[in-house]
This record gives structure tokens, C-alpha cells and sequence, in this order.
């Protein structure tokens, strides 16, 4: 089934009936069904295809390590939740707080304490922003949309201490071995982060969102007023039990923040610790070769022990603890189980030749001066149906070395052509992890929510395929 056009077939199938349903789930589940199927030519034998898929998703270490801190991390936000943190951080945050332009500098000014990993800064800051938000009845989208930029644009344009770092160097290094380029991996990536012009041109517009708001002449804060009223009647009973509950738990935020500050100082530290052990000499090469979703896993672990006994010394109910770790992990078994779906997913397409037909396609008869555009254009659209950064560079790294080497392009800008095509589809995909775990702590929609950032982020996508058509005259 290699080098066909039906590789691209399980991703049509999701994102269109993403689009008809406003529901991502369904279209995984027959986009998964109909590529086994596909690869296996019968639905019995497809079945159990997928469901091969899925096991072998869930025994991947790296995907292990994520579900795992995700569920984690979900039980400590639950265990902050029921303890009174968040709910004292809220209300002291919201006695300085009262406008708009104010929580989206809130959501700036957190960059140095959560940059390590995109889901850990969402999480983190997640469920502060969200009450934040109903409280001065504010757009969720707008919001969300600068949550995610000042996340994912600015985590691939940092060189250390980033959950990507070190992927991102062994991919290079991978390429200009198998090459036999006789350059210096980590100073190419040092250099592809000048070339990474969507993120940067999106980090613009996140800025510019922040700090330049005119006044609109539509009145807003009633169309949210009205919005909010709408999607507390549909859920009227929703939960209402646990919300009650919360609402009446007295604010502590010291229960948050003895948390927090733990977490990112063990964070740090680890960090630290396993890029030594891992051979670094200094602290920048350390955090360049730690493990960071390892590190993150076993942070957010030995946090909530602490956290556990912390809570039980300040008479904090044992049941209660219990029932709201359960309850705040379980929160994240949404953002989970999509997660895992769009991982089996990427399987299937990859067995139907995927990678092969899109190398196929490009062919390497380019001028070297269009070829990081055309490196950027493509990967941007594979980036957007897979959703994952990570699945996107993987795939066309190795190309883009191979068109940078033959058509005699730059390599630095090539790279990071690359490393930008992932970053639109992690930013603008429904199926990103970006876009799925903040739709899920803000109550969003998630169909609707990568329309909304789809909309502005093809503005920086326009934006940077002029840059590389520039830059590729210019670099070399």
C-alpha cells in the first residue's frame, strides 16, 4: 500500500468528521478502523489491527511517561482543588486581576517558572486562568489562543531545559550522520532557532494580542454573559455535586503554592541531575541531555507524596484527599484517551506508507531557494492532520536534510523549516495535545476551538512562507 494516495485516508476521515460532528473522538475511532482495515484487507482482522495499534501505544515508554504524568499531574490539580489552593490563589490573584489585558500578562509572566513542557505549563496554569476567566466572564477562546502561543511558540525557540531540546538535537544529529555532514548537531539546532519563523511571528501576534486591545464596538462581556449562561444550562447537572462541594472548601493558598514551588524546584533539580548522569559537564549541557518527560513524570510523583502528607499535617480529610485525586486525574482521561487513539492512528498511516508517499510527492527537484518554503508548507499541512510536533519533525527531518544537501539550500534554515511545520499543526491541529488539553481545562469545544486558532495562526503561517522565500535568496 506504499506511495498511494490512501495513506492520507484515516486523517481525512478525522478531521472531516471532526468538522460534521464537533466531536473529535468518533472520527478517531473510524479513522483507526478504516486505515486496520486498510492495511489488514478485512474488518475482523482490521479490528483487531486496532486494538494491536492501541497496545502498542500504550507499551511505547515515551507515551507511558506522558499518560502517566498527565493522570498525575490531573490528581495533584484535584488534590489542590479540594484543599482550597486554587481557590486561594484565585481569589488573591483576583483582588489584583480585573481586566483582560491583566490575565493575559498573568499568563506571560508564568513563562519562567512552567517552560519546561508544554502540557506541564497548561496544566499548571490551567485551572487558575479558568477561573479567572468566569469570573470576569471573558472569552475562553481569546484566552486559550495566548495560553497556547506563549506555550508552544515559545518552547521550541528555547535551546535548553525543555521537555524538546533533546529530541530535537537527536534528530538533527540523526540526519547529518546519515549524511555524513561534517557539521555540529546541537549548532545547527542552535542556528535553526533564528529560522523558526512561525513561532516567532506567532509569538508577535500573542504579544500584540496582549498588549493591543482596542475597545470593540460589539458589547462582548453580554455575548460572553449570554455564552456562559447557555453552557451552564446545557450542563445544568453536570458535576454539580463536586462543584458545590469545591465551592464551599475554605481558601488556603499556601495549599497551592508549597505544592507548585516543590514541583518546579524538583523539576529543576532533576533535570539537572539526570543530564549529569547522562554524561554533561555543565549545567547548560545537562539540561540539554536530561530526559524531561522522565523527569517531569518523577517530579510531579514524588510532589504529590509530599503534597499527600503535607494536606494529612493540615488536617486535611483522608477520604476527601482520595476521592479528589481520583476525581482530578479522571478529569484527564478525556485528553488521554484521544492521545492514545491519535498515537494508534499515526501507526496505521505510517504501515500504509505515509512518510514514503509524502517524500514521494515533494520529489527533490526544487530550487534551493524555495525549498525551506516548500519544506515548511507541507509539513505544516501533514503537521496539521497528525497534530503532533513531535510526528511532524520525525517524519520530515530526514527529508528536509536530504533537499537541503541536494538542492545546495541552507541547512540551518531548512531545520528549522522543519521544526516550524511542527509547531503549526502542535498550534492550529485538533488533534494536538496542545489543543486537546487546553480545550479540556477550559470547557471548550475542541473542533471549535482549533477553528477559532486556525484562523490567526494561518496568518503567521502566510507571514512565515514570505520569510523563507526571502531568507532562501539571502541564506545560505
Amino acid at each position: 500500500m506504499e506511495h498511494t494516495w490512501l495513506s492520507l485516508l484515516p486523517f481525512l476521515i478525522v478531521i472531516s468528521m471532526s468538522i460534521w460532528l464537533k466531536n473529535i473522538l468518533p472520527g478517531l475511532v473510524v479513522g483507526l478502523l478504516v486505515g486496520s482495515m486498510i492495511v489488514t484487507s478485512d474488518f475482523l482482522t482490521g479490528s483487531q489491527q486496532s486494538v494491536s495499534y492501541i497496545v502498542t501505544t500504550l507499551s511505547e515508554e515515551t507515551n507511558i511517561k506522558i499518560i502517566g504524568f498527565l493522570y498525575l499531574f490531573g490528581g495533584l490539580v484535584g488534590m489542590m482543588n479540594i484543599s482550597g489552593g486554587i481557590k486561594g490563589i484565585s481569589e488573591w490573584v483576583g483582588t489584583r486581576i480585573k481586566t483582560e489585558r491583566g490575565l493575559l500578562k498573568l499568563i506571560w509572566l508564568t513563562l519562567p517558572f512552567t517552560f519546561m513542557m508544554p502540557m506541564f505549563r497548561i496544566m499548571m496554569i490551567g485551572p487558575i486562568v479558568k477561573s479567572l476567566i468566569k469570573k470576569m466572564n471573558l472569552s475562553k477562546q481569546k484566552v486559550g489562543l495566548i495560553m497556547d502561543i506563549s506555550t508552544e511558540s515559545i518552547i521550541v525557540l528555547l535551546p535548553v531545559a525543555t521537555a524538546f531540546v533533546g529530541f530535537m538535537v537527536s534528530l538533527v544529529g540523526a540526519g547529518i550522520q546519515e549524511l555524513h555532514l561534517e557539521m555540529s548537531p546541537y549548532r545547527v539546532f542552535l542556528l535553526s532557532i533564528l529560522f523558526n519563523f512561525f513561532a516567532i511571528v506567532m509569538l508577535v501576534i500573542g504579544i500584540l494580542q496582549t498588549f493591543w486591545n482596542p475597545t470593540k464596538k460589539t458589547n462582548d462581556s453580554t455575548k460572553n454573559s449570554v455564552q456562559v449562561q447557555v453552557d451552564e444550562d446545557e450542563h445544568e447537572f453536570h458535576r454539580v455535586g463536586i462543584k458545590r462541594e469545591l465551592s464551599l472548601v475554605k481558601a488556603q493558598p499556601w495549599n497551592l503554592i508549597i505544592p507548585v514551588f516543590l514541583l518546579l524546584g524538583l523539576s529543576l533539580f532533576l533535570l539537572w541531575q539526570d543530564g549529569m548522569a547522562k554524561g554533561a559537564q555543565t549545567l547548560f549541557e545537562a539540561l540539554s541531555m536530561a530526559d524531561a518527560t522522565f523527569v517531569m513524570l518523577l517530579a510531579v510523583f514524588i510532589t504529590l507524596i509530599i503534597t499527600f502528607i503535607f494536606y494529612i499535617v493540615r488536617r486535611q480529610q483522608l477520604h476527601e484527599i482520595l476521592y479528589h485525586f481520583y476525581d482530578g486525574g479522571n478529569q484527564m482521561m478525556e485528553a488521554i484517551s484521544l492521545l492514545v487513539l491519535i498515537w494508534a492512528l499515526t501507526l496505521s498511516a505510517e504501515d500504509l506508507g505515509f512518510s514514503d508517499f509524502i517524500s514521494s510527492t515533494l520529489g527533490a527537484f526544487l530550487p534551493a531557494f524555495m525549498t525551506p518554503a516548500t519544506i515548511f508548507l507541507i509539513g505544516s499541512i501533514v503537521g496539521y492532520f497528525i497534530g503532533s510536533s513531535w510526528g511532524t519533525w520525525g517524519l520530515f527531518m530526514p527529508l528536509g536534510l536530504t533537499l537541503a544537501v541536494s538542492t545546495g539550500a541552507s541547512v540551518p534554515l531548512s531545520v528549522g523549516a522543519v521544526f516550524a511545520s511542527g509547531a503549526f499543526g502542535a498550534l492550529t491541529s485538533p488533534l494536538g495535545d496542545t489543543t486537546i488539553t487546553t480545550a479540556s481545562i477550559l470547557d471548550l469545544s475542541i473542533v471549535d476551538y482549533a477553528r477559532y486558532k486556525l484562523k490567526i495562526s494561518a496568518i503567521g503561517g502566510a507571514i512565515a512562507i514570505v520569510l523563507y522565500l526571502v531568507s532562501g535568496f539571502f541564506v545560505v
